[in-house]
Order: structure tokens, then sequence, then C-alpha cells
């Protein structure tokens, strides 16, 4: 059975955070004296702008949000605004590893990757347990179908892409 939008949505999530696992623990480990592998944060940089960027938060920005502040979606509040901030604050945490990286500077990247890591953590809960669930109650069937058409549009577009970060979190996940 094909999963919905929302079990889409989760399940990038899921990788979204063992990856964010590992990037901690490598941090962890610079803070206790290991040396910095240049390789790794290029990799976690690229993933990062790619798959959680581009794959995943675009399919949020430029259909499930836009579609969360139609007129017809029936939402008490509209966290949209908080949530497209909060994409911004990663990117400039991305933005901040990048820097660390082209200087060497050790310091600056771990605090940029621990502040990325605790951001996405906090985010993606508040996506699964507020957002989605009120998503579910907000849109109408028209909407929740036009979101799942489009989501699959896009999962078809980028399958060797999902192939390639999906190589990416399993080579992760054995660090």
């Amino acid at each position: 059975m094909a999963k919905n939008y929302i079990q889409i949505l989760n399940k990038e999530h899921e990788n979204i955070l063992s990856v964010a696992d590992v990037i901690e623990k490598e941090c962890n480990g610079i803070k206790s004296g290991k040396e910095l592998d240049k390789d790794f944060f290029n990799k976690a940089v690229d993933f990062i702008e790619n798959y959680t960027d581009k794959f995943h938060h675009s399919k949020e920005e430029d259909i499930l949000f836009k579609e969360l502040c139609k007129p017809e979606a029936e939402m008490h509040c509209n966290p949209v605004d908080q949530m497209l901030y909060e994409h911004d604050i990663g990117r400039n945490f991305v933005k901040g590893i990048k820097e660390g990286i082209k200087k060497g500077d050790k310091e600056k990247i771990v605090e940029n990757a621990l502040g990325y890591v605790q951001l996405i953590r906090e985010h993606i809960f508040k996506e699964d347990n507020i957002l989605y669930p009120m998503s579910e109650s907000a849109l109408n069937k028209e909407s929740k179908d036009s979101i799942q058409n489009r989501f699959e549009k896009v999962l078809k577009s980028m399958e060797e892409e999902n192939k390639k970060y999906s190589k990416i979190i399993g080579d992760f996940k054995k660090r």
C-alpha cells in the first residue's frame, strides 16, 4: 500500500534524525579530542542541503504549507510561519558549518552542527506531533489528494537522489 503524504514526511524525518544522531556523535568525539573529519562534515552538509532541504523541506514549503495557508484550510492557529522560520535557522547553522569547514575551525563546526541537531530534533517533534495532525483535520479530501499527487510526482522525479541519500544514511549509521 502506498504511503500517504504524512507517512512520507514522517519516514523522511526518521532518516533526518538518524543522521542528526551521527552528527551529534561525531561532534562529541571532537569535543573529546578526536580529529576533525572534514569529509564527514562535507557529506553531512550535502545531506542536509539536498535531502533535508531540497528533497524534504521543499515538499513541506512548496506543497503542504501552501495548502495549509489557503483560506479553506480550517486551522484555529497556523504554525507555518514558525516552521518556515525554523527552516531558515537550520540553513544558517549549515552556513556556519560550511564556514567552519572552510577555515578548519573545529569549534565553529561543532557549535553550528550541535545547534542544528538540537533545532532539527525540536522542529521535527513539532511537525510530527502538532503540525501534521493539525493538517489532517484542517484539510479537506480534495486538498489531501492534491498534496498526495504532488508528493508522488516529486518522489518519482527525485528517485535517483533518494537512492543516493539512502546510501549515505546507511553509511552514516555504520559510523
